[in-house]
């Protein structure tokens, strides 16, 4: 299976190629450094062309207010370029509990990043992982 990984250079994205691969899938790893910015749609048709998956690790560059910019433009970017390549499932990680802390500009941005998903034409998944502990002082300051 073929699968596009964006944000597939960074700390969760490289163990996540490296994973899928020992499995036995064709993970292609997607970021910046490789050409795909999801902000522009830049390098998108190219990065899905044949792809069954694709993985959205990518994170908001802040934690604040202009978080919920970040992942309406990247996810509508995304998930227009994937419907036009035919991709037939999207994945996003997000948080546990996300949905349960509202007063943190960066969760309701993730949540807004499902909710998105959620209205897509195609089945998806959503992975609700914990926090990672690199992120903590960013998301609580």
């Amino acid at each position: 299976m073929k699968i596009a990984v964006m944000g597939g250079t960074g700390l969760i994205g490289s163990q996540v190629v490296r994973i899928l691969q020992a499995a036995g899938h064709d993970a292609v790893p997607h970021s910046q450094s490789t050409g795909v910015d999801l902000l522009t749609g830049q390098g998108l048709p190219e990065a899905l062309k044949d792809a069954d998956v694709v993985v959205n690790l990518t994170n908001s560059p802040t934690f604040d207010d202009a978080s919920p910019a970040f992942f309406q433009t990247t996810m509508d970017n995304l998930l227009t370029a994937a419907e036009r390549a035919g991709v037939g499932h999207p994945v996003v990680l997000s948080i546990v509990g996300v949905d349960q802390v509202p007063d943190l500009a960066y969760y309701r941005a993730k949540v807004l990043q499902e909710d998105i998903l959620k209205a897509g034409k195609v089945p998806y998944s959503i992975v609700r992982a914990t926090q990672f502990f690199e992120f903590i002082d960013a998301v609580i300051s």
